[in-house]
Protein backbone atom coordinates (compact mmCIF):
# COMPACT_ATOMS: atom_id res chain seq x y z
CA UNK A 1 0.00 0.00 0.00
CA UNK A 2 1.53 3.68 -0.52
CA UNK A 3 2.44 5.71 2.20
CA UNK A 4 1.49 9.52 2.23
CA UNK A 5 3.33 11.57 4.76
CA UNK A 6 1.13 14.69 6.05
CA UNK A 7 2.42 17.84 7.81
CA UNK A 8 0.09 19.15 9.77
CA UNK A 9 0.42 21.50 12.55
CA UNK A 10 -2.88 22.08 13.68
CA UNK A 11 -2.88 25.46 12.70
CA UNK A 12 -4.71 25.18 9.73
CA UNK A 13 -7.71 22.70 8.70
CA UNK A 14 -7.10 19.25 8.58
CA UNK A 15 -7.77 18.04 4.90
CA UNK A 16 -7.62 14.54 5.53
CA UNK A 17 -11.04 14.97 7.48
CA UNK A 18 -13.80 13.37 5.55
CA UNK A 19 -11.78 12.46 2.52
CA UNK A 20 -10.65 8.53 2.35
CA UNK A 21 -7.44 8.23 0.90
CA UNK A 22 -7.49 4.57 -0.65
CA UNK A 23 -3.36 4.58 1.15
CA UNK A 24 -1.69 4.44 4.37
CA UNK A 25 -1.86 8.25 5.62
CA UNK A 26 0.33 9.38 8.29
CA UNK A 27 0.70 12.78 10.11
CA UNK A 28 3.86 14.65 11.00
CA UNK A 29 3.66 17.93 13.46
CA UNK A 30 6.14 19.85 11.72
CA UNK A 31 9.71 19.59 9.65
CA UNK A 32 11.89 18.20 12.28
CA UNK A 33 9.37 15.21 12.96
CA UNK A 34 8.79 15.20 9.46
CA UNK A 35 12.30 14.08 8.88
CA UNK A 36 12.31 11.75 11.80
CA UNK A 37 9.59 9.77 10.47
CA UNK A 38 11.30 9.94 6.52
CA UNK A 39 14.17 8.40 8.34
CA UNK A 40 12.24 5.69 10.22
CA UNK A 41 10.37 4.24 6.90
CA UNK A 42 9.67 5.49 3.44
CA UNK A 43 6.56 7.16 2.06
CA UNK A 44 5.42 7.76 -1.80
CA UNK A 45 4.36 11.67 -1.19
CA UNK A 46 5.18 14.30 1.60
CA UNK A 47 2.74 16.58 1.53
CA UNK A 48 3.63 19.57 3.20
CA UNK A 49 2.14 22.43 5.65
CA UNK A 50 -0.75 24.84 4.14
CA UNK A 51 0.89 27.36 6.35
CA UNK A 52 5.16 27.54 5.60
CA UNK A 53 6.45 29.17 3.30
CA UNK A 54 7.43 28.16 -0.47
CA UNK A 55 11.50 28.54 0.66
CA UNK A 56 10.85 26.30 3.86
CA UNK A 57 8.98 23.68 2.01
CA UNK A 58 11.78 23.24 -0.53
CA UNK A 59 14.92 23.01 2.55
CA UNK A 60 12.44 20.44 3.83
CA UNK A 61 12.17 18.96 0.53
CA UNK A 62 16.15 18.86 0.13
CA UNK A 63 16.35 17.15 3.27
CA UNK A 64 13.90 14.77 2.59
CA UNK A 65 15.49 13.67 -0.30
CA UNK A 66 18.89 13.04 0.94
CA UNK A 67 16.72 10.51 3.22
CA UNK A 68 14.09 9.26 0.60
CA UNK A 69 15.48 9.89 -2.62
CA UNK A 70 12.35 9.09 -4.55
CA UNK A 71 9.35 11.09 -2.27
CA UNK A 72 7.54 12.82 -4.43
CA UNK A 73 6.43 16.06 -2.89
CA UNK A 74 3.34 18.20 -3.20
CA UNK A 75 3.49 21.85 -1.70
CA UNK A 76 0.65 23.45 -0.29
CA UNK A 77 1.18 27.52 -0.23
CA UNK A 78 -0.89 30.19 1.62
CA UNK A 79 0.43 32.14 -0.84
CA UNK A 80 3.30 31.85 -3.45
CA UNK A 81 5.10 34.46 -6.32
CA UNK A 82 6.83 33.32 -9.64
CA UNK A 83 10.28 33.16 -8.22
CA UNK A 84 8.85 30.52 -5.92
CA UNK A 85 6.84 28.77 -8.59
CA UNK A 86 10.01 28.77 -10.24
CA UNK A 87 12.39 27.35 -7.61
CA UNK A 88 9.56 24.57 -6.97
CA UNK A 89 9.64 23.63 -10.54
CA UNK A 90 13.63 23.61 -10.53
CA UNK A 91 13.45 21.37 -7.80
CA UNK A 92 11.02 18.81 -9.28
CA UNK A 93 7.98 19.40 -6.61
CA UNK A 94 5.57 17.39 -8.05
CA UNK A 95 2.79 19.98 -7.83
CA UNK A 96 1.98 22.88 -5.50
CA UNK A 97 -1.17 24.05 -4.68
CA UNK A 98 -2.14 28.01 -3.52
CA UNK A 99 -4.34 28.94 -1.14
CA UNK A 100 -7.54 29.11 -1.57
CA UNK A 101 -7.61 25.30 -2.53
CA UNK A 102 -10.39 22.57 -1.65
CA UNK A 103 -9.48 19.31 0.24
CA UNK A 104 -10.95 17.90 -2.54
CA UNK A 105 -7.95 19.54 -4.83
CA UNK A 106 -5.72 18.22 -2.39
CA UNK A 107 -6.65 14.98 -2.34
CA UNK A 108 -6.59 14.50 -6.21
CA UNK A 109 -3.61 15.65 -6.53
CA UNK A 110 -2.21 13.44 -3.73
CA UNK A 111 -3.58 10.43 -5.54
CA UNK A 112 -1.97 11.61 -9.16
CA UNK A 113 1.50 11.63 -7.10
CA UNK A 114 0.76 8.38 -5.58
CA UNK A 115 0.16 6.69 -8.42
CA UNK A 116 2.47 8.44 -10.97
CA UNK A 117 5.36 6.22 -12.60
CA UNK A 118 8.62 8.38 -14.54
CA UNK A 119 7.29 11.38 -13.80
CA UNK A 120 10.65 13.00 -12.39
CA UNK A 121 11.22 14.00 -15.58
CA UNK A 122 8.03 15.21 -16.99
CA UNK A 123 8.51 19.09 -16.42
CA UNK A 124 12.03 20.08 -17.53
CA UNK A 125 12.64 24.05 -17.54
CA UNK A 126 14.46 25.20 -20.45
CA UNK A 127 14.72 29.38 -18.63
CA UNK A 128 12.78 30.98 -16.56
CA UNK A 129 12.76 34.67 -15.10
CA UNK A 130 9.28 35.70 -13.14
CA UNK A 131 8.04 37.16 -16.16
CA UNK A 132 9.17 34.53 -18.58
CA UNK A 133 9.20 30.77 -18.00
CA UNK A 134 9.92 28.03 -20.69
CA UNK A 135 9.13 24.55 -20.10
CA UNK A 136 9.63 21.25 -22.05
CA UNK A 137 7.13 18.63 -20.70
CA UNK A 138 6.51 15.03 -22.03
CA UNK A 139 3.44 14.04 -23.26
CA UNK A 140 0.65 12.66 -20.57
CA UNK A 141 -2.34 13.43 -18.34
CA UNK A 142 -0.15 13.53 -14.97
CA UNK A 143 2.48 15.66 -16.57
CA UNK A 144 -0.71 18.30 -17.61
CA UNK A 145 -2.53 17.56 -14.07
CA UNK A 146 1.00 18.67 -12.90
CA UNK A 147 1.63 21.76 -14.90
CA UNK A 148 -2.29 22.75 -14.14
CA UNK A 149 -1.44 23.26 -10.56
CA UNK A 150 2.28 25.68 -11.14
CA UNK A 151 0.64 27.36 -13.89
CA UNK A 152 -2.74 28.09 -11.21
CA UNK A 153 -0.42 29.20 -8.78
CA UNK A 154 1.93 31.13 -11.29
CA UNK A 155 -1.41 33.73 -11.91
CA UNK A 156 -2.59 33.54 -8.37
CA UNK A 157 -2.02 37.13 -8.64
CA UNK A 158 -5.14 37.82 -11.13
CA UNK A 159 -8.64 38.07 -10.11
CA UNK A 160 -10.37 34.55 -9.89
CA UNK A 161 -12.06 35.30 -12.88
CA UNK A 162 -9.69 36.19 -15.22
CA UNK A 163 -7.18 33.39 -13.74
CA UNK A 164 -9.91 30.80 -14.26
CA UNK A 165 -10.66 31.34 -18.08
CA UNK A 166 -6.57 31.50 -18.34
CA UNK A 167 -6.32 27.99 -16.98
CA UNK A 168 -9.31 26.51 -18.76
CA UNK A 169 -7.44 28.08 -22.08
CA UNK A 170 -4.31 26.62 -21.24
CA UNK A 171 -5.56 23.37 -19.96
CA UNK A 172 -7.18 22.81 -23.25
CA UNK A 173 -4.24 23.98 -25.50
CA UNK A 174 -1.76 21.77 -23.87
CA UNK A 175 -4.10 18.93 -24.34
CA UNK A 176 -4.62 19.39 -27.70
CA UNK A 177 -1.09 19.65 -28.37
CA UNK A 178 -0.48 16.34 -26.42
CA UNK A 179 -3.48 14.32 -28.01
CA UNK A 180 -2.91 15.34 -31.34
CA UNK A 181 0.58 16.71 -32.01
CA UNK A 182 2.30 13.77 -29.79
CA UNK A 183 -0.40 11.19 -29.52
CA UNK A 184 0.08 11.33 -26.39
CA UNK A 185 3.11 9.11 -26.76
CA UNK A 186 5.43 10.01 -23.11
CA UNK A 187 8.48 10.18 -24.61
CA UNK A 188 7.56 13.24 -26.94
CA UNK A 189 7.69 16.46 -25.54
CA UNK A 190 6.02 19.68 -26.37
CA UNK A 191 7.32 22.85 -25.41
CA UNK A 192 5.46 25.48 -23.48
CA UNK A 193 6.46 29.11 -22.32
CA UNK A 194 4.21 31.79 -19.96
CA UNK A 195 5.10 35.33 -20.73
CA UNK A 196 3.65 37.70 -18.10
CA UNK A 197 3.64 41.77 -19.56
CA UNK A 198 2.70 44.76 -17.83
CA UNK A 199 -0.60 44.25 -19.90
CA UNK A 200 -1.03 41.02 -20.95
CA UNK A 201 -0.52 37.24 -20.30
CA UNK A 202 0.56 35.26 -22.86
CA UNK A 203 0.96 31.87 -23.36
CA UNK A 204 2.78 29.90 -26.43
CA UNK A 205 2.97 26.04 -26.84
CA UNK A 206 4.65 23.98 -29.70
CA UNK A 207 3.87 20.43 -30.53
CA UNK A 208 6.09 17.58 -32.12
CA UNK A 209 3.24 17.12 -34.99
CA UNK A 210 2.54 17.81 -38.40
CA UNK A 211 0.17 20.77 -37.50
CA UNK A 212 -2.74 20.60 -39.46
CA UNK A 213 -5.39 22.73 -42.05
CA UNK A 214 -6.71 25.31 -39.79
CA UNK A 215 -9.63 26.29 -42.30
CA UNK A 216 -10.79 22.59 -41.94
CA UNK A 217 -10.40 22.19 -38.06
CA UNK A 218 -12.78 19.87 -37.10
CA UNK A 219 -14.15 22.23 -33.92
CA UNK A 220 -15.23 24.77 -36.57
CA UNK A 221 -18.61 23.37 -35.88
CA UNK A 222 -19.80 24.68 -32.46
CA UNK A 223 -19.51 21.51 -30.30
CA UNK A 224 -21.11 24.20 -27.57
CA UNK A 225 -24.18 24.84 -29.36
CA UNK A 226 -24.83 20.72 -28.55
CA UNK A 227 -22.32 19.81 -25.71
CA UNK A 228 -24.09 16.64 -24.67
CA UNK A 229 -23.88 15.15 -28.58
CA UNK A 230 -20.48 16.58 -28.70
CA UNK A 231 -19.23 14.82 -25.67
CA UNK A 232 -21.07 11.34 -27.11
CA UNK A 233 -19.58 11.55 -30.28
CA UNK A 234 -15.87 11.61 -29.04
CA UNK A 235 -16.71 9.15 -26.49
CA UNK A 236 -18.03 6.91 -29.20
CA UNK A 237 -14.57 8.12 -31.02
CA UNK A 238 -12.29 6.51 -27.72
CA UNK A 239 -11.22 9.90 -27.67
CA UNK A 240 -10.94 11.52 -24.34
CA UNK A 241 -13.73 14.26 -22.59
CA UNK A 242 -13.41 18.06 -23.29
CA UNK A 243 -12.14 18.25 -27.04
CA UNK A 244 -13.95 21.94 -26.90
CA UNK A 245 -11.52 23.08 -28.59
CA UNK A 246 -10.28 26.03 -29.97
CA UNK A 247 -13.58 27.55 -30.01
CA UNK A 248 -14.05 27.94 -26.41
CA UNK A 249 -10.27 28.84 -26.22
CA UNK A 250 -10.92 32.02 -28.48
CA UNK A 251 -13.84 32.78 -26.02
CA UNK A 252 -11.91 32.81 -23.01
CA UNK A 253 -8.89 34.82 -24.09
CA UNK A 254 -8.42 37.71 -26.73
CA UNK A 255 -6.23 36.45 -29.15
CA UNK A 256 -4.97 33.10 -30.65
CA UNK A 257 -2.32 32.91 -33.67
CA UNK A 258 -1.56 29.84 -35.17
CA UNK A 259 1.73 29.62 -37.29
CA UNK A 260 1.48 28.49 -40.55
CA UNK A 261 1.52 24.19 -40.37
CA UNK A 262 -0.90 24.38 -37.36
CA UNK A 263 1.62 23.02 -34.67
CA UNK A 264 2.14 26.27 -33.19
CA UNK A 265 -0.42 28.16 -30.97
CA UNK A 266 0.12 31.91 -29.24
CA UNK A 267 -2.56 32.53 -26.41
CA UNK A 268 -3.17 36.32 -25.28
CA UNK A 269 -5.16 37.20 -22.49
CA UNK A 270 -5.15 41.15 -21.98
CA UNK A 271 -5.60 42.48 -18.18
CA UNK A 272 -7.56 45.36 -17.29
Amino acid sequence: MKRILVIHDGSAPDWTSGHSLPYEVEAASGSFDALERLRRRAFDVLVTSATTRVEEDLALLEAARQVRPGVKAIILAPSIAAPDVISALRARVFGCLTAPFTPSDIVDMVKAAAEAADWRDGIQVRSARPEWISLRVTSSLVTAERLDSFMTALRSDLPESTRDDLLIAFHEVLLNAMEHGAGFDPEKVVDVSAVRTERAVVYHFRDPGPGFDIARLEHSADPLADPMTHLERRAAEGRRPGGFGILLVRRLVDEVIFNETGNEVVLIKRLQ
